[in-house]
């Protein structure tokens, strides 16, 4: 359980550092006169590049038999980051910035996960992954509510630059837990390996092979939420209403986190995953729809997406962690990451297109229909 507290904290510290950055960096985007295709590209770039890159980390972590190292380094990644995201002036800059956090994540994700499972039992594994999520995103809740108050007091109007800088202090800290951490001795199974190439995957188990597909087809649709934020800047909220809104949904995601882990176990993780696509396709649904005149009802949707991010964010992990055999967790967890993560870029760059040539109920519609197909695929398995 040590573990599991120390590596909590540890995102819960990032967290507070990311979402510091994360609800104005679409904003800062548009104070650069930034187009939203753009800012598609530049949030699916940064989100495929992690996911590309967990599936590589995974399976060396297998191999080595270590998860630790690749930890640090991938935290540390991040914490550099947004320094680089200090020094920023332009799209491009932010970009590279993007590029080297998300990096350190793809780097981190799947032996932190691996981790995470080989410190506890199967029979807890969602209530563990439940309550890692939710200090993670109390971190978040902590660092939206210091982001809010920064641009409530600040003398300068809108001090992005200010958020980013102090955003390095946790980040760093974040890394300092890590070594207090103690790393199970994994043991050794003689088996075949898997390579990961389309002829391979046929080695993997069927209930896990036909969940990677579903999830990967449901992240085609899962655009960047910064086209949440942008919609409610679109319908005519301000820069302190589109920050709190944030903090709406984080506190929300941070309330149904670890109940969602609690119920998964009881239920099936399944069950709650698909409730939770379902969730998110009414609540797209509705964002393509809202006006002038039901803007305020963006407030209950926020809420609503962040319950849809406690029942399915950290229970995606659980599920296939449960259903994957122990020799091949963390490069099955990377797989999944790396499909997923080839969606993400098209998902982005398909919601910037959509919102500038058509508008921004189309990039919402795209994503309910694509949810609303991974559900019913997924009730079915």
């Amino acid at each position: 359980m040590k573990n599991i507290i120390l590596l909590g904290f540890t995102s819960l510290l990032t967290d507070v550092s990311s979402e510091m950055v994360y609800p104005i960096l679409g904003l800062y985007l548009a104070s650069l006169n930034t187009p939203y295709t753009i800012i598609g590209i530049i949030e699916g770039i940064a989100e495929s590049v992690a996911n590309l890159l967990r599936v590589f980390s995974g399976g060396l972590s297998d191999k080595l038999k270590k998860r630790k190292p690749f930890v640090i380094f991938g935290y540390s990644s991040s914490a550099f980051g947004k320094i680089l995201l200090y020094l920023s002036t332009s799209w491009v800059f932010v970009l590279l910035a993007r590029f080297v956090d998300r990096v350190g994540k793809g780097i981190r994700t799947a032996p932190r996960d691996a981790l995470i499972s080989e410190s506890t039992t199967d029979e807890k594994k969602g209530k563990v992954f439940g309550l890692h999520r939710a200090m993670d995103t109390f971190g978040a809740v902590l660092g939206v509510i210091i982001v809010y108050f920064l641009f409530l007091y600040s003398k300068d109007n809108i001090p992005f630059k200010a958020v980013f800088l102090y955003s390095v202090a946790p980040a760093v800290l974040a890394v300092g837990f890590l070594f207090l951490v103690k790393e199970k001795q994994i043991q050794k199974v003689e088996t075949k390996k898997i390579k990961f190439s389309l002829k391979e995957f046929k080695n993997i188990p069927y209930k896990a092979k036909v969940y990677i597909l579903i999830s990967t087809l449901f992240a085609l649709g899962n655009s960047s939420n910064q086209f949440l934020l942008l919609r409610a800047k679109n319908l005519g909220f301000n820069y302190l209403s589109t920050i709190f809104l944030y903090l709406v949904y984080n506190i929300s995601y941070t309330i149904f986190s670890y109940p969602a882990g609690i119920v998964a176990d009881k239920f099936g993780k399944k069950i709650i995953i698909s409730v939770g696509y379902l969730i998110y396709s009414i609540v797209y649904l509705f964002f393509a729809l809202l006006n002038q005149n039901t803007a305020n009802l963006i407030w209950v949707l926020f809420i609503i997406y962040g319950l849809y991010m406690g029942l399915v964010e950290g229970q995606e992990k659980a599920f296939l962690a449960e259903i994957s055999p122990q020799e091949y967790k963390a490069s099955v967890l990377g797989l999944q990451y790396t499909l997923v993560g080839l969606m993400l870029f098209p998902a982005s760059f398909i919601g910037g297109i959509l919102w500038d040539k058509i508008g921004p109920y189309a990039t919402f519609i795209f994503s309910s229909v694509l949810s609303l197909i991974s559900m019913t695929l997924l009730i079915l398995i």
